[in-house]
Parts: C-alpha cells; structure tokens; sequence
C-alpha cells in the first residue's frame, strides 16, 4: 500500500505534538498513539512474510541533482525493527507513570524519537535517513538532561558529543561516495559494491580512500551499538537517564547501530571490512567478555544492565565480523553464515525486548523504594513482594539465555553460526555467557534472597493493573524461546537474500 511507511513514521510525530499540548493528559495520548503504532507494525510485518524481498515501497525523486531520493522500503529485518520500536516504546511510556513535571513535554519527545526510529528504519536513501538517524539523538539528549539523575547534564553531553562524532564520520564518507558515484541510495550502492563497480568509481574519483571510508561509516555505527572501546558513554547515560527512558535507549535506540551494520555497512563496504576482520573479532570478543565483566564489579543496578547490553549485543557484532568470509559455493560455509545472522537478528529483537522489560521492573522497584536501586540496598525482597520477585526473574533468567525463554535461541544460532567460521573467536566469547549467568544470578541472590531489611517491609507487591502490564511482555519470552520460528520463518528469507548480494 502506497504511503504506509509514510503515515506509520508521521504518526508519533503528529502525536508528539497532540501530547506537547495535552497538559496532565499527555501520558494517555502518548499510550494511545504508541499502542496504534505497534497494531500497524505488527500489520506491517505479519504483511511482509517471508518473501525476503522490499516490501511497501516508496520512491519519488526529491533532488536529483544531488541523488536524493525519497526511498523507502522493509523486509524482513526492516519489519522486526518497527515491531521491537513500537513495543519497546509502548514499554517506556507504561513505565513513565511518575512523570508529573512538564509531561507534555516529556511525552511529546518519547514520541517524536519513536518517529525518529521508524523513519531510520524504513528509509533507503542516505540522505533522509541520516536526518531520522540524527532526529532521535535530539529527544534523547533533552529527555536525559531534563529528566535525568544528579549527573544527568555531563551524561547528556557526553552520550551527544560521542553520538555527533560517529555521524559526523559517516556524514564525511556518504559525501565522499556520492562524489564517486553520484548516489546515495543504499540498494544501488551494495549493487555496485557487489559487482565491484563501487571500487572502480571510487578509485577514480578519489583515489585509494575506501578503507578510510568504510573506517567512518564503521565508526558512526560503533559509537551507537557500542561496541568497545567506544562505550564509555553509555554507563553513564543508562544509569543518569530516567529508567523509563533508558528503556528507549538500550532497547531501541542501541538497534539502530546493528541495524545499520547489516543494512548499510556490510553490504556497502563488505571486502573493505574483510581486510579488518581479525581486528573487528577482536573488539567483538573484548565487547562481549569485558562487557560482561565490567558488569561483575558494578553497585548500582542500572550500570549492571547497561554493561550487560553491552554484553548482549556483542554477541551481535560477533556474529557480523564473523561471517566477513567468502561463502559462495561452499554449503557448510553457506549454512554457517546464515545461522550466524538468523541468531544476530533474532538477538536484536530478544535483547530489545529482555532488557526493556528488566529496566521496567528497576523503574517499579525504584518508584518503591524512593529512588534507590543500589545492589546492596537490597535483600529479602522475595518474602515481601513474591509476584515481583517471581516475574522479574522470569526476565532475568531470559537475559541469563536459559532454555526455554527467548535469550537461549539467539545465543545458541550465534554460537552455532560463529564456531565453523573464527573457532577461537567463539571460544573465548562463551567466557562472556558465564560470567553473565554469575552476574545475573548474583542479583537474584543479593536483591531477592537473604534477610529482609526492614526498610523494605512496607514495600507494596504489584498491583493487579501492573501484573497484567508486564504479562504480555513475559509471555512473548516464553513464547519466542518455545516457537523461535515465529520470527526465523521471516527472517531467514531476508537473511539469504542479504548474503546472495554480499561480496567479500
């Protein structure tokens, strides 16, 4: 249908506005449109099926004497991405209860960043998906300087400066390649990259500079996932941010950098990335086992997750670096790299959806306890609020990758994938899943077990309304750990279809 991923992109924006001049109301416009906007993603995706191709596309010249198109189109992997937005937004506003001061405001943003990601999501053009990639970053900044914790200023700041940087670098290159080949769409790119056309232009125009290129699209897209060493922004951010909005960080917003690796990066500059591939599995395995461990020496909870969000999607990146190899004709390589992006893919979505849920139950625990979500302010919670205690450990045992919720399935394709492809490389990731289960399982100990302080004594279980909010969430992990093929059905299409285009 023609002007379905215009509308679905127009609609939070059009609600940001509503909600900015609702007053005490915003809160209910907000859960309105966000909760409309999921029912159409989720039409979008249950439409888009597992043909692996571009579907509800939308073309129309814009300028072309500067190549810029309005293009925009998803598959299978574009769908999903819509879909965990539109929930993890849903999320973040159910969360932003509390919210009193200037909440048109504060709504108004949650909504036009839901609008930047659906724009980042759906867009093929660099032109106009740089603006969305760089509208979401504006409601991000202000909802954590506004609304954030005591150091909520310098967080705010930096998670800008870190984030322009990388934009910045990508911004130079895209200019670089429109230059060489006069473009910016992202499909006839990969299509010149794939027939090596690409290498030709832009040894011609520029000279030999692609390697410096594919270095400042890497790095826009490093900053945002992050991947290590370029993280140091987000421990910050996640824990200063409003838990609500953290929830839009690390469930949303750290998808757009994966996303891109796979829509943009590897597609586009595949062979320049081949020739670094033993360096990116480096800082892959150092994303995933440092992440990891940087979580074990952590006080305050939100820092715990944030670290582990960096644990958990660099699992991802392990995964893309991994299968940076030539596949083609060989079946075993062939089944390798697909199992290793099935799982990547599927990673994103249960990672979105794990952790958003987790920082749902902090933001419940931290309207409980007054604003304290130290680990060792805890103990004993299990025998004041059971049912809290029990479906936040449904969550936590999700993040764990137990089997038989959604976090085991993607690990496991990764893992599956990535081993036939840089055996050391998976080797000395799998330190990464234990000392996660140390971490989480640790939390469970000091937060849920022990003797109860007796300033938690008072402290209310969920109520009735809150049980069933938090229900759906928990029951799609479970679902998803049972019936992965839900979602691999649509993705595996799209996944063969990317490698089919791939050149290394």
């Amino acid at each position: 249908m023609t002007g379905t991923l215009t509308m679905l992109t127009a609609l939070p924006a059009v609600g940001a506005i509503v909600a900015g001049f609702s007053g005490k109301r915003a809160r209910w416009v907000a859960v309105g449109v966000s909760l409309i906007a999921l029912v159409a993603t989720l039409w979008v995706w249950f439409s888009v099926g597992a043909s692996g191709q571009m579907a509800f596309v939308e073309r129309t010249i814009w300028v072309p004497d500067l190549g810029i198109e309005y293009h925009l189109g998803v598959d299978g992997l574009g769908a999903l991405m819509l879909a965990l937005s539109a929930l993890v937004t849903l999320i973040s506003v159910s969360a932003s209860r509390s919210v009193k001061h200037q909440s048109g405001l504060y709504f108004g943003l949650v909504l036009l960043l839901e609008s930047g990601l659906f724009g980042t999501f759906t867009a093929l053009n660099f032109f106009h998906w740089f603006i969305y990639w760089e509208l979401s970053l504006i409601p991000a900044f202000f909802l954590i300087r506004l609304w954030g914790g005591p150091r909520r200023g310098p967080a705010a700041t930096q998670f800008f400066v870190y984030t322009m940087v990388g934009s910045a670098a990508m911004l130079l290159s895209f200019l670089a390649l429109f230059v060489a080949t006069g473009g910016m769409d992202f499909i006839a790119l990969a299509h010149f990259a794939a027939t090596g056309e690409l290498h030709r232009l832009i040894e011609a125009h520029l000279g030999h500079v692609e390697l410096l290129l594919a270095c400042g699209v890497l790095l826009g897209f490093a900053v945002k996932v992050p991947l290590m060493p370029f993280h140091t922004w987000l421990p910050d951010a996640y824990s200063e941010a409003p838990t609500a909005i953290t929830i839009l960080l690390t469930g949303a917003m750290s998808k757009m950098g994966v996303y891109g690796l796979l829509r943009i990066a590897l597609p586009i500059f595949g062979k320049e990335l081949f020739a670094m591939r033993s360096e990116l599995l480096t800082l892959a395995v150092l994303t995933v086992v440092a992440g990891a461990w940087a979580a074990v020496v952590q006080k305050d909870l939100k820092r715990i997750f944030a670290y582990s969000s960096i644990n958990h999607l660099g699992y991802c990146l392990l995964a893309f670096f991994a299968v940076l190899l030539p596949a083609a004709g060989d079946p075993a390589r062939m089944l390798s790299v697909s199992a290793a992006l099935d799982g990547a893919i599927l990673q994103i979505f249960n990672h979105g959806l794990t952790a958003a849920t987790i920082f749902w139950f902090l933001c419940m625990l931290e309207e409980r306890s007054g604003g304290t979500l130290s680990l060792d302010a805890f103990g004993g919670l299990r025998k004041r609020v059971p049912i809290f205690c029990g479906l936040m450990g449904i969550a936590l045992f999700s993040s764990l990758g137990l089997p038989g919720l959604n976090g085991f399935v993607g690990e496991f394709l990764i893992f599956r994938g990535v081993f036939p492809l840089s055996w050391q490389s998976a080797t000395v990731s799998v330190l990464g899943l234990l000392i996660t289960a140390a971490v989480i399982l640790t939390v469970i100990q000091r937060v849920f077990s022990g003797p109860l302080s007796t300033h938690w004594s008072a402290m209310p279980d969920l109520t009735l309304t809150e049980r069933i909010a938090v229900a759906p969430a928990l029951m799609l992990m479970l679902l998803l750990g049972l019936v992965p093929q839900i979602i691999l059905g649509v993705i595996n299409p799209t996944v063969l279809h990317l490698i089919d285009g791939w050149r290394f």
